[in-house]
């Protein structure tokens, strides 16, 4: 029987909320703070997807500029009732700290395409808000509750609120917490669902790292602390499992096929490790970020939920039996030439839309103009795409005339403000247009070449970048002619682009690494730099002891 293979939506896909509408399948995934916001893909078969313009892309909808890195959209909720597609996202405006200042906000469009409505402003009591539309016409907006207070958990339950349609307001006033958790803690990603008579939650525990779960409880009313948790294990989970290939799974969404079988979305991992690394502590290196997987749901005696092949989950999935083919690409490889007025919807930006103030593309190339460091929470001159294979090279041809070393163009592997590299042309009081490579750790900023920066010829007018990365490790390359590239001599670790590196010193790492074009002139002269293409070609998810590369086949990451 066919089957589709996890993970579903590779590469920084987190947070998946599924909903079916007809035969299609639509998936919306948490973008933080890269823009545009919510990330949709469309499928007819749960195996093959196709991506889909965003929904929140223009600053009406999300205005997310100066927001900290992995604040911005958590967690949105996907829905459809009443003949049109419900959205709810919330913007959170802090990261680190006892608060998370937050705003929930609710647009619907017809046609998943849009356009969508202006933005309602809902509440901002926590993050992770879904609406429930339960059958007897009202509905509902389920959220983790966020508490401040020293002296209490940060996670305060689950709170239950009802939304009046004739209004198109949250009355607070019905506000109650129906679910605590486990002792587990950390309960978040809320979605309720009406099945067999009962109300079912599904809900996140443990952080979003190696002990994440997913809990199930249920009730027959909807009031306060009534539901009571599945008996028994937890109904997703991969903490007892560091061996298997898919790691963190849990917070996701639950969906019925037109047949009456039962799919269950999730977000996971693919953590790998160092050679000279345990393979239990740390468990890995996630990369990629939080990825999308699918796990088949049986309902056993008690009428409780259960995952197809234990709570640990599959990596080979069967497909529903009413699964129409859907056609989409076998890859995620991307080759752009700028021809198009717009970006391609693999692109994406920090925190505001890409507009004139950044740059122009078409005709063949891309103009961009230099603004901040690619530390810069406001002003930030940067396109990147990613990550979605562990071995790939990605590629470019730079025009850029720096006078001041303070002006930068080039090839960026970026996860935050924090952590990122960058090889670029900039300029030297020594050899004037040299190549340099810099690498930011953790906030700190290292140069690697110095004074041994790449003296780039006089009659040079473009200088071509590619990055190689392979896994546990990648670097950079130049040439002066497209033809013949030189293997810039500084091997960089790729952990410091992974979620599980970046949470060790910051609270907000929930992305993943991405690959893109930058240009810096912090000067404030807006110097800016020309892109004629770019290119990101996937390899594989596996090195082969011939050293070549293959698709990953196997149940366990260490076969």
């Amino acid at each position: 029987m066919p089957k589709l293979q996890n993970p579903v939506l590779p590469g920084f896909n987190a947070d998946p909320s599924m909903v079916r509408v007809g035969d299609t399948y639509y998936i919306a995934n948490s973008t933080f703070e890269w823009f545009p916001g919510v990330r949709l893909h469309e499928s007819k078969d749960l195996a093959h997807w196709n991506l889909l313009p965003s929904p929140l892309s223009n600053t009406t909808l999300l205005d997310m500029k100066g927001n900290p890195s992995s604040g911005g959209i958590w967690a949105p909720d996907l829905t459809y009732a009443d003949g049109k597609f419900w959205l709810v996202y919330t913007d959170v405006k802090l990261v680190e700290g006892s608060f998370k200042d937050m705003t929930n906000y609710l647009t619907t469009a017809a046609d998943i395409h849009g356009p969508w409505t202006e933005p309602i402003k809902l509440n901002g009591v926590g993050f992770d808000a879904s609406l429930f539309h339960d059958n007897n016409g009202r509905k509902y907006l389920v959220q983790q509750t966020w508490d401040h207070r020293e002296y209490h958990h940060p996670f305060d339950g689950i709170t239950l609120t009802e939304f009046d349609l004739s209004t198109m307001k949250l009355r607070p006033e019905t506000a109650r917490c129906i679910y605590r958790g486990t002792d587990i803690k950390l309960v978040e990603g809320p979605h309720l669902y009406k099945i067999n008579g009962y109300y079912f939650l599904f809900a996140a525990q443990g952080g979003t790292v190696f002990t994440h779960q997913e809990v199930v409880a249920r009730s027959k009313t909807l009031e306060a602390l009534s539901f009571e948790t599945k008996p028994g294990e937890p109904f997703i989970t991969n903490f007892d499992k560091p061996d298997q290939y898919l790691q963190k799974q849990g917070h996701g969404a639950l969906v019925e096929t037109p047949s009456g079988e039962w799919y269950y979305a999730s977000l996971c991992a693919r953590p790998w490790h160092h050679a000279d690394e345990s393979v239990t502590d740390p468990r890995g290196w996630s990369t990629l970020g939080r990825e999308t997987s699918i796990q088949k749901v049986e309902w056993d005696e008690a009428g409780w939920p259960r995952i197809v092949g234990g709570h640990g989950g599959r990596t080979f999935v069967e497909l529903p039996k009413d699964a129409k083919a859907t056609s989409a690409p076998e890859n995620h490889n991307q080759h752009d030439e700028f021809d198009s007025p717009t970006l391609d919807l693999n692109w994406n930006t920090l925190r505001v839309p890409f507009t004139d103030k950044m740059g122009q593309v078409g005709d063949g190339k891309l103009i961009l103009i230099g603004q901040g460091s690619l530390a810069n929470l406001f002003n930030l001159s940067l396109i990147a795409r990613r990550w979605q294979a562990f071995y790939f090279d990605a590629e470019t041809k730079v025009k850029f005339d720096p006078f001041s070393y303070q002006q930068m163009a080039g090839l960026t592997n970026y996860y935050n403000d924090q952590h990122w590299s960058f090889v670029h042309v900039t300029w030297n009081e020594i050899n004037g247009h040299v190549i340099e490579i810099g690498e930011n750790n953790r906030g700190n900023y290292r140069s690697y070449l110095k004074d041994a920066a790449i003296k780039i010829p006089e009659e040079t007018e473009y200088v071509y970048f590619r990055t190689k990365v392979r896994k546990e490790f990648y670097h950079y390359e130049y040439s002066f002619d497209g033809q013949n590239f030189i293997e810039i001599p500084v091997q960089l670790d790729s952990k410091v682009l992974s979620d599980d590196y970046v949470l060790q010193t910051y609270g907000g790492f929930f992305t993943g690494a991405f690959v893109g074009l930058a240009v810096v002139d912090y000067s404030g002269y807006e110097k800016s730099a020309k892109f004629d293409y770019f290119d990101y070609k996937e390899l594989g998810d596996k090195l082969l002891p011939d050293g070549s590369y293959s698709w990953q086949a196997g149940e366990s990451r260490f076969d």
